[in-house]
């Protein structure tokens, strides 16, 4: 089971292959992956380390959290529990084994009522209504 720990505030002018180091000096089977920017693909201040032990994920919160890197004071917490993007996507979706027609159709009792005229414009109405029946029509 891996572990994956949080580790942000890291700094504008970040260099993996620096923080690669400073993670290889506490233990050489933590893996970290920085979150990257979409457009710029730049680091976007934060990113996660994995390992497989526990032990090592808490010396690597022991030794770096609070710990200044390149000007930042790092934060080195475990992290909660991933949200796949999927899972993100698709949490409006109740269950996507079932079907569209599974699912019933609520009415409101305050929905409009497509054949009552709009209130604001029932007066109106009625008065063209008038027009039309004392129109004559030629014959």
């Amino acid at each position: 089971m891996s572990i994956r720990i949080y580790i942000g505030n890291l700094p504008q002018g970040f260099n993996p292959k620096e923080f690669d180091t400073l993670l290889k000096s506490i233990s050489d089977s933590i893996r970290f992956k920085a979150v990257l920017d979409k457009e710029t693909k730049e680091c976007r201040g934060f990113g996660f380390a994995t390992t497989n032990k526990e032990e090592n994920a808490n010396l690597l919160i022991q030794k770096l959290n609070g710990v200044e890197f390149n000007g930042s004071k790092l934060r080195v917490e475990l992290s909660d529990k991933k949200d796949s993007a999927s899972n993100k996507r698709n949490s409006g979706n109740l269950n996507k084994n079932k079907k569209r027609k599974d699912f019933k159709k609520i009415v409101h009792s305050d929905a409009p009522n497509l054949e009552a005229p709009d209130p604001r414009w029932a007066g109106e109405l009625s008065k063209l209504k008038d027009l039309l029946a004392n129109q004559k029509t030629p014959a």
